[in-house]
């Protein structure tokens, strides 16, 4: 028989031990890489609201940024890719959303006639951002990489512009066909809309100064299009330039944010 003094002399022996071993550590289970959408037509418009506003997400995926049919300024093609997804906004900035009226009164029309820097300010309250060129043509072209939001081909009901607004915006999401492949509306025609980027020759590279927010004098671009004056004039790879405190009546923009 083992003695009662040396069974728990043991039993505290073996409580010690147990007590300062120390615990298994757990590997980290990484993030799951995002999926690449590698067409458009593999993609299901999701649409989810942040802050009262609607906002479509942007799937990973590549795709081809330029045209080398267009203007010289979108020249040359060149593949851009995106590791992570990201949202934009499903219309324009309204007049109801940003709280004023523009040139043109209605609540659901495009709030235009403002600066880069009021579009930019206007983005980070709501906690969203101004989207980078690239991002924005990406959301109106997809991996498909589309002249237009809708295809190849130019068809006039799918877009307001100088053809047939009488000169004026229409509502956001007036012509629903004209939806791109992430359901983002308007993304030709109705008005231009301010970007994040500098206005820099191609191909994009967004690590070569030209997302510098700090930079209040040089040019900022515009994407949309809304004249026919020229070839492509409404296409998703125009893209145009002004000083940040320009205004101008069809000139608006919509926000963007991380996912």
């Amino acid at each position: 028989m083992i003695p009662r003094w040396l069974f728990i002399l043991f039993s505290l022996s073996f409580l010690t031990a147990c007590a300062g071993a120390p615990a298994p550590t757990a590997t980290p289970t990484p993030p799951p890489t995002p999926t690449r959408v590698a067409a458009n037509a593999q993609w299901t418009p999701v649409i989810e609201t942040f802050d009262g506003v609607e906002m479509v997400r942007v799937p990973a995926g590549c795709f081809t940024m330029g045209h080398n049919a267009g203007r010289r300024d979108e020249r040359p093609e060149h593949e851009i890719c995106f590791a992570a997804p990201f949202w934009i906004d499903r219309t324009e900035v309204t007049n109801a959303q940003y709280g004023s009226q523009g040139a043109f009164a209605g609540d659901d029309r495009p709030r235009e006639n403002l600066t880069w820097f009021e579009a930019r300010d206007h983005c980070a309250k709501r906690g969203a951002r101004l989207p980078t060129e690239a991002e924005w043509e990406y959301a109106a072209r997809g991996p498909d990489s589309l002249i237009y939001p809708w295809g190849n081909e130019l068809i006039e009901d799918n877009l307001v512009f100088d053809r047939n607004s009488n000169n004026e915006t229409a509502p956001v999401g007036s012509r629903p066909a004209g939806a791109s492949w992430v359901g983002a509306l308007d993304m030709s025609g109705n008005v231009f809309e301010w970007v994040s980027s500098l206005y820099q020759p191609y191909p994009y590279n967004a690590d070569d100064g030209r997302e510098n927010p700090d930079d209040t004098a040089n040019p900022r671009v515009y994407r949309s299009g809304w004249g026919s004056y020229i070839d492509f004039g409404v296409s998703a790879p125009i893209r145009f330039s002004a000083a940040p405190d320009t205004r101008n009546w069809f000139l608006g923009f919509r926000c963007a944010r991380d996912a």
